[in-house]
């Protein structure tokens, strides 16, 4: 007898086949490979459910026309896969612009978010897509962000509120990822200001990945908002569930997109991506998380009771080399984490 939890729905990221591939790098790896080797993975009787996608070509042109899209739901479901959350590709490499830049560079941001929430609401009257949200961020470094913090986090919050009219348009909300190369969201504190400076906490809210949000808590790029004392050892486990809880309790409130990962406490960068959190592999034995006890931070509260806030969770890997990606073990492996997530954090009643 199945006894697994039905909910949330188990999502696998589509978007670690291009992001940090290409330009001097590694190829990428195509969409069609990416769904065939997510839609193989097994681990006793469960398995992927669906996938999250980046609004990026090869995978997903931005500029998809709705046959492409039908083309799209088709290639999809012929994997019996959904469709959850989608990227929108608002940063200037990808077309897109600073959401504190000047009006032109604004307009490029707002103009990708507008073509995003088109598609995803294509996609779900397509039925392919029966929840998710359409992932934004500041497209700015912390860099220039910290040349006038005030005043950049107002015009932040002015691009995001414009935004939130785009996506109620398209009846979408925007989640907005916390990650340490993101100007204004690169600590858990500022995110907080910049979202409740937005205030629209109905279609605008955070977007939390497991690996990036562990940097919050070490305080990299704003050692001001740190919460691990500086040369902190990382063998202190309950130490850093502690404050792993105390960094999800300030932001899950906002929380309306989750990814499941590891991270090791260094950054990366590969391709045109900035550095960042260093994804790892679930079973990586320099993985800082406990998982499974680590995402209960984020669906559960802080009394311990199940949220039941969030209609899938997605794994999110990136920048891992393709001889990884390629091997269907890997893919089981995460999916194993993925059902262990859930068979400690789910439930099966509406």
């Amino acid at each position: 007898m199945n006894t697994h939890p039905k909910h949330p729905a188990l999502h696998n990221a589509m978007w670690p086949g291009l992001v940090g591939k290409g330009e001097g790098g590694e190829p990428g790896i195509g969409l069609q490979t990416m769904l065939d080797l997510t839609a193989a993975a097994k681990v006793d009787g469960q398995r992927f459910e669906g996938v999250d996608l980046f609004l990026f070509a090869p995978h997903v042109d931005i500029d998809s026309t709705e046959d492409d899209l039908k083309r799209l739901r088709d290639q999809i479901a012929a994997k019996d896969l959904v469709v959850g959350s989608v990227v929108a590709p608002v940063w200037p490499p990808t077309g897109g612009g600073s959401a504190m830049g000047d009006e032109e560079e604004r307009g490029r941001f707002l103009t990708q978010v507008r073509k995003a929430c088109q598609i995803a609401r294509s996609l779900r009257e397509l039925g392919i897509r029966p929840y998710g949200v359409v992932r934004i961020d500041s497209a700015a470094s912390p860099a220039e962000w910290a040349k006038d913090p005030a005043e950049n986090t107002k015009r932040i919050a002015s691009t995001f509120r414009e935004a939130a009219d785009i996506a109620e348009d398209f009846g979408e909300r925007l989640a907005a990822e916390g990650e340490i190369c993101w100007g204004g969201m690169h600590s858990w504190r500022h995110t907080v200001e910049l979202l409740e400076l937005v205030d629209r906490p109905q279609t605008v809210g955070f977007q939390a990945d497991m690996a990036h949000t562990l940097l919050f808590t070490a305080g990299y790029n704003a050692p001001e908002n740190r919460i691990l004392p500086a040369n902190f050892d990382w063998n202190e486990h309950d130490q850093l569930a502690a404050a792993y809880r105390k960094m999800a309790s300030a932001l899950r409130p906002w929380t309306i997109d989750f990814h499941v990962a590891q991270n090791d406490a260094t950054v990366k960068g590969s391709g045109s991506h900035d550095k960042t959190g260093h994804h790892c592999l679930p079973n990586d034995p320099n993985g800082k998380l406990d998982i499974v006890r680590d995402a209960g931070a984020w669906l559960r509260d802080d009394n311990g009771q199940l949220t039941k806030k969030l209609a899938h969770i997605c794994w999110d890997g990136c920048m891992f080399p393709n001889s990884v990606m390629m091997q269907p073990s890997t893919w089981q492996d995460i999916l194993r984490v993925m059902v262990a997530v859930r068979d400690a954090h789910g439930w099966t009643e509406p």
